[in-house]
């Protein structure tokens, strides 16, 4: 637990003043209450207004944990990128709340805080970036936030060695390769010291050697802590996450581990969502007699299983 934390309850000042500490602080737990880190609850939100209005959300309520990797997925037109905006303090509720460790989106004086503790990433990175040198992009944040110079620096340092984009501080970004810009993308968002990391079709616009790569990162990045939201139409990205949240229409329709989503496969179907190839195919053969369990998600369990069966080692 946070030093200051348990200075706190030591000193008996109630869960009030740990409350305050969290919403200005980290997230974490004590005595079995947990503070998330997302809490969205009866989400609206409506596009223009009057009878021109496209109503985008209808009533999402979604808690993200920290240490969580969620997966967000539904078809365009779903609301999931909408949702996400309302997630990182971009878009404020047309009715509902958004809290980000306790703090409420609707309120101004918050949102410098919520966007440093929620950093997004968009589908085209190109329109993120506003400097012409790779380092002067990834300190444009920490910048904005006042960061002491030297701090910086070393955030600098340390954000594009995580992407492995040591040694192109000196580029234009816009010399990048996409796979490069993603990644140039996250490391600005990483200076910023976020507490979650919101990508939004981040994949999207990647060769599939490019995609597996940025995957292959943001796995890395959760699983040193960060808290990951996922947002794709990509059903085969979801297989990484912890937990799948299935929109239509705005609303949110499914939750649970993909496992358990992927259970429902005549529901995803019917949404117009297809199960990853490998989980299509266990369900196929499971349906036609061979014994294979239906926690198969991903290629390399497929194989494995097999293989088993068959009694050939891998």
């Amino acid at each position: 637990m946070d030093r200051v934390a348990t200075e706190t309850a030591r000193d008996g000042q109630g869960l009030s003043a740990l409350l305050a500490l969290a919403q200005r602080r980290e997230v974490f737990l004590f005595v079995g209450v947990c503070v998330a880190i997302i809490e969205v609850q009866g989400l609206h939100y409506r596009y223009g207004h009057g009878d021109d209005g496209i109503d985008a959300l209808g009533g999402v309520d979604l808690t993200v944990e920290r240490g969580d990797y969620l997966a967000i997925v539904g078809l365009n037109g779903s609301g999931k990128s909408t949702l996400a905006r309302c997630m990182s303090g971009l878009l404020s509720p047309t009715e509902g709340d958004v809290l980000v460790q306790g703090r409420n989106t609707r309120e101004h004086q918050a949102l410098i805080g919520i966007r440093a503790s929620v950093g997004m990433v968009f589908q085209n990175p190109d329109n993120q970036f506003v400097t012409s040198l790779v380092e002067d992009e990834v300190a444009f944040g920490p910048e904005n936030l006042g960061i002491a110079p030297g701090e910086i620096r070393a955030r600098v340092v340390r954000s594009l060695a995580q992407v492995g984009l040591t040694g192109s501080e000196s580029r234009d970004p816009r010399t990048l390769s996409a796979g490069e810009k993603a990644r140039l993308a996250i490391a600005s968002v990483l200076a910023m010291e976020p507490t979650c990391l919101i990508l939004d079709e981040a994949t999207a616009m990647l060769d599939p050697a490019s995609r597996r790569d940025l995957l292959s990162l943001v796995r890395d990045l959760h699983s040193g802590g960060m808290t990951v939201v996922v947002v794709t139409h990509h059903m085969s990205e979801v297989t990484q996450a912890e937990r799948v949240a299935v929109m239509e229409a705005g609303r949110l329709v499914l939750q649970g581990t993909p496992v358990e989503v992927f259970r429902q496969a005549d529901g995803l179907e019917r949404i117009g969502l297809a199960l990853p190839p490998a989980a299509a195919i266990a369900q196929g053969l499971a349906a036609r007699g061979l014994d294979l369990p239906d926690s198969i998600v991903t290629a390399d369990a497929l194989v494995d299983e097999i293989a088993a069966l068959a009694g050939v080692a891998r």
